[in-house]
C-alpha cells in the first residue's frame, strides 16, 4: 500500500505519518529523509525529527536518488517512510533539469511496483498567495504537480492541518 500525506508546514502531517508507519503491522521500518543540513536552523529541524522516531528504526539519508533508495531497502515486510518529497524535489531543482525529470520519472514509473508499505510525506501547496519571486513560483508549480501524479499513484492521500488527518482517496490508482 502506497500513501501519500499532505499538510502545510507544522500541520502535522510527519507527526501522523510516523504513527502510520509504527502501526502498519510491518517488521522493519525505513525511515528515508530528504533533507540537507546547510545551516543551523536546518541542523536544529533535522535534530528534533529525529528525536521524535523510534529507536529501532533504520535511517537513510537520500537527498536526490529516491528511486533506487526506495528499491534497495523495499520488501513485503517493511514500510519506507519519505520525509519530505519537497524537500527532495528543492534538492532536484538545485540540480538542474534534466536530474529533475529523470529522477521524477525514475520514482513515478517505480512506485507500483514496490513491494511493502510506503508512506511518502509532502507539501500541500497553492493555499496561500502566488510567489513574486519567479524560482519560488516555479517550486510551487513543480510541487504542485507532483503532489497530483503522487496522489494518483498512492491508494490513499490524507491531508493532515492541525494535527487532523483527512482522508482525501481511499483505494486504488485514479
Amino acid at each position: 500500500m502506497r500513501e501519500l500525506v499532505l499538510g502545510g508546514i507544522r500541520s502535522g502531517k510527519s507527526r501522523y505519518a510516523i504513527d502510520a508507519a509504527m502501526n502498519s503491522g510491518m517488521k522493519q521500518v525505513v525511515f528515508i529523509a530528504t533533507a540537507r543540513a546547510e545551516d543551523a536552523e536546518m541542523h536544529a529541524r533535522i535534530r528534533r525529527h529525529r528525536r521524535e522516531r523510534p529507536v529501532g528504526w533504520r535511517t537513510y539519508e537520500e537527498p536526490v536518488a529516491l528511486a533506487q533508495t526506495l528499491e534497495s531497502f523495499a520488501d513485503r515486510d517493511v514500510c519506507l517512510l519519505v520525509d519530505c518529497m519537497n524537500l527532495w524535489l528543492s534538492n532536484l531543482m538545485q540540480a538542474g533539469e534534466p536530474v529533475l525529470r529523470e529522477q521524477r520519472n525514475e520514482l513515478l514509473g517505480m512506485l507500483a511496483l514496490l513491494p511493502g508499505r510506503l508512506i511518502l510525506v509532502s507539501n500541500e501547496v497553492g493555499g496561500s498567495l502566488v510567489p513574486i519571486n519567479p524560482l519560488a513560483r516555479r517550486f510551487v508549480d513543480e510541487l504542485g504537480r507532483l503532489n497530483q501524479l503522487l496522489a494518483r499513484s498512492c491508494d490513499r492521500v490524507t491531508l493532515v492541518t492541525a494535527g487532523l488527518p483527512l482522508r482525501l482517496k481511499e483505494g486504488g490508482s485514479a
